[in-house]
């Protein structure tokens, strides 16, 4: 369907992969567009639960296609922001869904696709996988910066965006950009597929609910009007339809009706 990504679903969990191996995964405005596109199908089709974001080859994404760089030093203004709303409108695609979202990272990262693994609720690597955000050695700004500091804490962003270093597993690890950290790639999916069958033991409503009051509080500081907004989304969970199943398996000591594994 996609020259560029590939999207499947197996078993309420929908997969979109980068395909450009050869070019190690980089983006362009093609890629960028098919990839939006894709998350919205996934987002939107009720089979699917959770969401996983993965690449071909030896890197996750090595960044901005430099093809589509060469092609912005003679656009307009007006046509280069386009493309950065394009890129932010895929980053919000990601991150703004309900549904879990896990990056499985299995080689380097740069720029962009930095972005994406911060974009996602949850990431495993493996151990040779490595991060750079290099956009300001080439005199750029990346539209990932929201969430990039909200993965990672301001000041350590601020560090690797200035610097522009190259980071290895342990030390996204350390910094909690990534969540798990394995051997290789039959471990990667191992872990993955673990994760996965708890995420899908949850309740699907509870699960969105609690992505929309995280993303809603934000870093505010925790005062009336804060922990009033927080009950009311409990409130809201608790007295749905979901909600109320779920109680009524706990306290009947079984399994509620999504979770028959």
């Amino acid at each position: 369907m996609y020259p560029s990504i590939i999207t499947e679903i197996d078993d309420g969990v929908g997969i979109l992969t980068l395909n450009r191996d050869d070019r190690h995964n980089v983006l362009d405005r093609t890629m960028a567009i098919e990839m939006t596109s894709g998350l919205k199908t996934l987002k939107e089709d009720p089979a699917v639960r959770v969401i996983i974001v993965s690449s071909t080859g030896r890197s996750f994404c090595a960044g901005i296609d430099p093809a589509w760089v060469r092609e912005t030093i003679h656009g307009t203004a007006e046509s280069n922001l386009q493309d950065n709303r394009a890129l932010a409108r895929l980053l919000a695609t990601l991150s703004d869904t309900d549904k879990p979202t896990i990056a499985r990272v299995q080689g380097p990262a740069s720029g962009i696709g930095v972005g994406l693994i911060a974009a996602c609720d949850i990431a495993f690597a493996t151990y040779d996988a490595s991060f750079a955000l290099n956009e300001a050695r080439h005199g750029l700004l990346s539209v990932a910066g929201p969430y990039l500091a909200a993965a990672m804490g301001a000041r350590l962003c601020r560090y690797y965006m200035l610097t522009t270093e190259r980071f290895s597993g342990v030390d996204a690890y350390r910094i909690g950009l990534i969540h798990e950290m394995v051997p290789g790639e039959d471990q990667l999916d191992e872990a993955i597929g673990e994760t996965v069958e708890a995420l899908l033991k949850n309740g699907a409503g509870a699960m969105g609910a609690c992505k929309r009051l995280l993303r809603a509080i934000g870093s505010r500081p925790i005062d009336e009007a804060l922990m009033e907004q927080a009950a009311r989304h409990a409130t809201e969970a608790q007295t749905g339809e979901e909600g109320r199943q779920g109680m009524l398996a706990l306290v009947e000591k079984r399994r509620p009706e999504w979770n028959r594994t």
